[in-house]
């Protein structure tokens, strides 16, 4: 993943207004710079939530939490989805929260709970699916995760919508009918 996705990304999030993480991926995905599959997804799918949460009130610095995120997505290698049985999808969203919660390593309260749950029901249901792998349909099945998550545990009620995936044919090993998100079965 180079610097120029990663500005690029936080540079977009910085612009943006809405509430909706998976329109907010949407957007970034849609960049020139995005790959269809590749390790810039590690930061895409947190950054997207951390934008949402900003723009719902959350009290943080999203672009603090952006560069904490680029810092920590930057060390997953890609493909760890198929070389280390953990999408760097799920990782992300958990990375996210955890940078809003603040939480560390040695943290003891709820919050690291909270965390490693979103990150592990994200990896499940991203699982459930199956591979190969797709960047697009994880960050999707992440987000939506996530969303519903959050209202679950805390409360916060962000935008969702119903996704029908635009990225398929970009996909050589795209599941067709076999994804959540594919325009004949969404």
């Amino acid at each position: 993943m180079s610097n120029q996705q990663t500005e690029r990304i936080k540079e977009l999030c910085l612009k943006i207004q809405n509430q909706n993480p998976i329109q907010i991926a949407r957007t970034l995905m849609q960049d020139p710079l995005i790959h269809m599959h590749g390790p810039e997804h590690h930061i895409l799918d947190g950054a997207a939530l951390l934008t949402a949460l900003h723009n719902t009130g959350l009290n943080f610095s999203l672009e603090e939490a952006l560069d904490e995120l680029i810092r920590r997505g930057s060390q997953m290698p890609g493909a760890i989805c198929g070389q280390w049985g953990v999408c760097g999808s799920a990782a992300s969203v958990g990375a996210a929260l955890a940078i809003v919660h603040q939480t560390g390593p040695l943290s003891d309260n709820a919050y690291y709970k909270e965390n490693l749950l979103l990150a592990s029901r994200a990896l499940a249901n991203i699982a459930e699916v199956g591979g190969p792998r797709c960047c697009k349909r994880n960050a999707f099945i992440s987000l939506k995760t996530a969303i519903q998550f959050l209202k679950e545990k805390e409360g916060i009620c962000l935008e969702d919508e119903t996704v029908h995936c635009e990225f398929y044919p970009r996909n050589a090993q795209c599941l067709k009918e076999k994804c959540p998100f594919y325009p004949k079965t969404a």
